[in-house]
């Protein structure tokens, strides 16, 4: 493709880490493996993950995306989403007997470990999180619904009303903001002195250094492009990270297909960075269409290394 005139130089900035974390990298691998064990079709409750290439990749293999078990028939292999589920569908799966596999994101299997041990100790819970996130309702459905309140916002926390004579815990969604949570985090201890918090910070390693990486980068920057998916929590909160860095623009795009290129036409300095369920391979197609268009400069850093993996469930190895 050629673009003649059009071609002007752009300095682009790539925020490292950026893309797949090492769940979202398993729960792919479980499913592909499943694959190869059981054979096709294999039944996947909820997206595996929050980006539809990954999803249409693993349905061209022979995964079956169902949204409850009862769309599962009797005896076919169900493989749990990494955002994890409630304890009822994992009863319900033993219920039926069921082939199942749980892709659930170590990370978040510890929240919910936080969680079971809290109701255990009779602590009502204030979950810190986003409403219909499935990672939310996997979380919620930990505990009796009476022994979790939701916190969304700093509002929720200057407003919620616990029931009284009850001790208190905190938990939070692996993919949120650390800004916004720490903010949320010293309301509700500030109201609650004696509330007990998680023995670990609960926000992922992944979605810290993804939100590092753009804070480096997004200062004065005209255009930061974040490649993720519209559903995809940790995502959207790099969109907002960059905005409050310092760049001028920011926008969430699926593909180079989604990209507003009229808006890049207007920007010098343009910064690329990739939510933690999105494939290096769709950030390396926007920046080749990139770099047809335009005479790029190309600085890319990372701010750190990364190098965590998680095994595979056992029901795959053995």
């Amino acid at each position: 493709m050629n673009y003649g005139m059009r071609k002007t130089t752009k300095y682009l900035r790539l925020a490292a880490p950026r893309g797949f974390c090492a769940g979202v990298d398993r729960a792919v691998k479980i499913v592909e493996a499943a694959l190869d064990k059981f054979g096709a079709p294999v039944y996947v409750r909820h997206e595996i993950v929050h980006n539809k290439t990954v999803v249409d990749e693993l349905a061209d293999k022979g995964a079956v995306f169902v949204e409850e078990l009862h769309e599962v028939p009797a005896g076919a292999p169900v493989v749990f989403s990494a955002h994890g589920v409630p304890r009822s569908v994992v009863d319900e799966a033993n219920d039926r007997k069921m082939i199942s596999v749980d892709a659930t994101c170590p990370l978040v299997t510890k929240v919910h470990i936080e969680a079971r041990r809290h109701a255990a100790h009779k602590r009502h819970i204030l979950l810190i999180g986003h409403a219909g996130h499935p990672e939310v309702e996997g979380t919620m459905g930990q505990v009796d619904e009476d022994a979790i309140t939701l916190i969304e916002t700093a509002s929720d926390a200057h407003n919620v009303t616990p029931p009284e004579d009850c001790d208190l815990a905190f938990a939070t969604q692996t993919t949120l903001s650390a800004d916004d949570t720490a903010e949320i985090i010293s309301i509700l201890q500030f109201r609650f002195p004696e509330i007990t918090g998680p023995r670990g910070e609960d926000i992922c390693y992944a979605t810290t250094n993804r939100q590092n990486a753009v804070k480096a980068v997004a200062e004065g920057l005209d255009l930061m492009l974040v490649v993720g998916a519209q559903n995809s929590s940790n995502s959207k909160r790099l969109v907002e990270v960059a905005l409050r860095a310092g760049a001028s623009a920011a926008a969430l795009v699926a593909d180079k297909n989604e990209v507003d290129w009229q808006a890049v036409d207007k920007a010098n300095s343009i910064g690329v960075s990739a939510g933690a369920s999105a494939p290096e391979t769709v950030v390396r197609e926007l920046i080749a269409e990139i770099q047809e268009r335009y005479d790029v400069e190309l600085d890319e850093k990372a701010l750190v290394e990364e190098n965590i993996t998680f095994k595979l469930p056992s029901i795959l190895t053995s």
